[in-house]
């Protein structure tokens, strides 16, 4: 594998923006990530509560959630996006001021799915406790 010298730069990859795309919002119980991709699946913007300099507990805040998701969502829609689909996944706490956030971005929601993985049988639990 050839190794980049200092003064190199990795090219940047040109991804096409077209007017549909989706939405993926990660809430998990200590952050929130949003990102914009085309129907292909490229990364069109992202964000997150801690990019947006939220520390601790309050990154899973439903205003944190609502901060990420209209910074990359300004970023979408100036690129060209108008219509997207939401896919939802994880148990956090900003999930539907993201979805609301994303609506009011001027971009159209057509449609919202959950796809929290949810265990068939799960884990084994833990011994019992002996006191």
């Amino acid at each position: 594998m050839a190794q980049r010298r200092k003064n190199e730069k990795a090219k940047k990859r040109v991804v096409n923006v077209t007017q549909e795309g989706e939405v993926h919002i990660k809430a998990s119980f200590n952050n929130i990530i949003i990102s914009f991709t085309n129907k292909e699946g490229q990364v069109i913007s992202w964000s997150s509560a801690g990019k947006m300099g939220f520390r601790g507990s309050k990154k899973n805040t439903p205003y944190a959630a609502q901060q990420a998701s209209s910074d990359a969502a300004k970023v979408a829609f100036d690129l060209g996006m108008r219509k997207a689909e939401v896919f939802v996944k994880g148990p956090g706490s900003g999930r539907e001021a993201a979805i609301r956030t994303v609506q009011n971005s001027g971009i159209e929601v057509t449609i919202i799915k959950d796809c929290t993985p949810l265990p068939h049988n799960g884990c084994r639990p833990p011994k019992r406790r002996r006191v």
